[in-house]
């Protein structure tokens, strides 16, 4: 049976990852799916207060999310339709470690678990990295209104959790390849070399990852 390609692209808030997933979804056709952002009614005030709402801003997303991972199952991959995801639901335990209180999270990771279960695992991963600045200019040019209130000292946080995350994800899943592209250094949006890279080193990927299966 063929294997139908399934690739998520994650990274930090601001690094690219809606722009690169649609630039996959036009030169591989493929199906796109964009994680439910602006639509969160608890984000704004989120920014504001993450304390007071962390935990509904969490348990919005990780509802949303797990509706939009398994519509791929049902919707793309058994109608053998290849999609690209602008994130990976692990996220959701990025955000929520960091920002629930320890008795909040332990509940967040039991509801985690059962809905995430028989979730389909990606091909492969693009995991996309910047520093500070970078993340800052992007967030700023597409000029979210609930992003303006973003602390600093939160971004940094953010993208220190993700390497973590990342490798661990690396470790506990051997089997998904993950490739990492550094933002500062490539403008795949701007740079038609940097993107073609991006794509030839997925492309490179996908191949090996499908001939194996």
């Amino acid at each position: 049976m063929a294997v139908i390609p399934f690739i998520t692209v994650e990274g930090p808030i601001g690094v690219g990852k809606t722009s690169l997933a649609k630039s996959i979804s036009n030169h591989f056709q493929m199906n796109l799916l964009k994680e439910i952002v602006d639509e969160n009614p608890f984000l704004g005030k989120f920014y504001e207060d993450i304390q007071e709402w962390s935990f509904q801003t969490e348990m919005f997303f990780l509802c949303n999310r797990y509706k939009q991972i398994e519509d791929i199952q049902t919707k793309y991959l058994k109608k053998n339709m290849p999609v690209v995801a602008d994130y990976h639901i692990f996220k959701n335990l990025i955000f929520a470690k960091r920002s629930l209180q320890q008795k909040q999270y332990n509940k967040y990771i039991q509801i985690y678990d059962i809905l995430t279960k028989d979730m389909p695992a990606p091909n492969v991963i693009v995991y996309l990295t910047a520093s500070l600045n970078t993340l800052q200019e992007r967030i700023a040019i597409r000029g979210r209104e609930f992003e303006k209130n973003i602390d600093p000292n939160y971004l940094i946080q953010l993208i220190s959790d993700y390497e973590t995350a990342m490798e661990n994800f690396k470790l506990t899943h051997p089997d998904i390849p993950v490739l990492k592209f550094n933002g500062d250094d490539l403008d795949f949006v701007n740079n038609r070399n940097d993107w073609q890279y991006i794509i030839s080193m997925l492309e490179n990927t996908l191949k090996k990852e499908i001939k194996q299966q």
